[in-house]
């Protein structure tokens, strides 16, 4: 009831619910409209990744700007870079210009990196004590675009004359009302000092703080690697756009209705915990999909995979505030989402390649090897004594 009644977690539900399903429409269609104008089928995929880059590019730049001038300001411009991105896509398939297509996808990542400080911005809102539900309740706004960006994604593919264009009209939309949203955050606030030269690499030397860091990151990275390429291999085995859409929605139900216990369970467990548990349901989403290629393989890895990402994200997040000062917080969030746009801009590029190449195994078993070094983290972590 605490949660359902603070206003700035309220807002940041409400924009982590539209920044998802502007991402959803992404996820399900942007490989298959690369596709459709990339010239090389390896390059299907080259948009999504460019997207991820432009996340990665921006997540830097918005936290210095967080630094000097609160929150708000710098959510409200990745918004907007959002509708300038969806824009631009829809007009790159007007025209056929697969240059315009990455353009536009690496827009939509600057609004990308800017949704990541949401659960960030969360745990400034609440005492420490309640750090864990409260990210979890934010994360968990996903849940509203799981159920319904996948219908919007099928009913816009083809809602224009050029397939997908109507897709990113509904994502310049979707992504106009996040802008109106974070609008409403109270000005200034959670402005930080500039980090000192030399801080992420003091940061770095903490064991939970890298810990934190390597959990969210290999998580993270999955998830995009796997996801990425789930569509396409749908489309290999003669699945349909429907299918897919199918899929893609039970994985971000996956993804996000498992916050809504995840927050609790990391107060009252701990992040190590938890973390290790979702570390296993990622490797059992690689099982599964290792198992076979019916619908049912796709649809229990896809779960599998996006409640695992959910837990790894919300302990690795709360453990992140365990282990800086507050005069760090800016410097230590910057460092994960930068890390996590690292991650997630070598599995998308690798992800496309991979597929072409070696298959749909290759990229599942790649995740077990980067799993285990993920829980190898989190003993060393328990091994030593906290740094605060």
């Amino acid at each position: 009831m605490f949660l359902l009644n603070h206003p700035i977690l309220r807002l940041l539900f409400a924009a982590q619910a539209l920044y998802w399903s502007c991402s959803i429409i992404g996820i399900t269609l942007t490989s298959l409209a690369g596709l459709r104008l990339a010239p090389w089928t390896v390059l299907a995929t080259l948009p999504l990744a460019l997207l991820v880059l432009g996340n990665l590019l921006a997540v830097m730049p918005l936290s210095v700007a967080m630094q000097r001038h609160g929150r708000r300001p710098a959510l409200m411009l990745g918004a907007a870079v959002g509708v300038a991105g969806g824009l631009l896509c829809a007009v790159a398939l007007q025209q056929g210009s697969f240059a315009l297509l990455c353009l536009g996808a690496t827009a939509i990542g600057v609004y990308q990196a800017s949704s990541g400080f949401y659960r960030h911005a969360a745990l400034e809102a609440v005492e420490p004590q309640r750090r864990g539900r409260a990210a979890a309740w934010v994360v968990g706004g996903g849940v509203c675009a799981a159920v319904l960006a996948p219908p919007l994604a099928v009913g816009s593919r083809d809602a224009l004359a050029v397939p997908f264009a109507g897709a990113y009209l509904v994502i310049a939309a979707l992504a106009a009302l996040g802008l109106l949203t974070v609008s409403r955050l109270p000005r200034g606030g959670a402005a930080a000092p500039r980090p000192a030269p030399g801080a992420l690499r003091l940061l770095m030397a903490r064991p939970g703080l890298r810990a934190a860091v390597l959990m969210t990151a290999i998580g993270h990275g999955l998830m995009i690697l796997v996801m990425n390429a789930t569509p396409l291999a749908m489309d290999a085995c003669g699945f349909s756009t429907a299918s897919a859409a199918t899929v893609i929605q039970w994985h971000v139900i996956g993804m996000f209705l498992p916050a809504f216990f995840a927050g609790p369970l990391v107060d009252r467990f701990g992040a190590r915990r938890v973390a290790a548990v979702g570390a296993a349901a990622i490797a059992a989403s690689a099982c599964t999909a290792l198992s076979g290629v019916e619908m049912a393989h796709f649809f229990a890895s896809s779960l599998l995979l996006g409640l695992g990402w959910n837990l790894m994200l919300i302990a690795g997040t709360t453990l992140l505030a365990e282990n800086h000062a507050p005069q760090e917080r800016g410097a230590a969030q910057a460092l994960m989402e930068l890390c996590n746009g690292a991650t997630a801009v070598a599995m998308s590029f690798g992800s496309g390649a991979l597929l072409a190449g070696v298959g749909w195994t290759a990229i599942n078993l790649a995740a077990l090897p980067l799993l285990a070094l993920a829980c190898a983290a989190l003993w060393v972590r328990k091994a030593k004594p906290l740094m605060a």
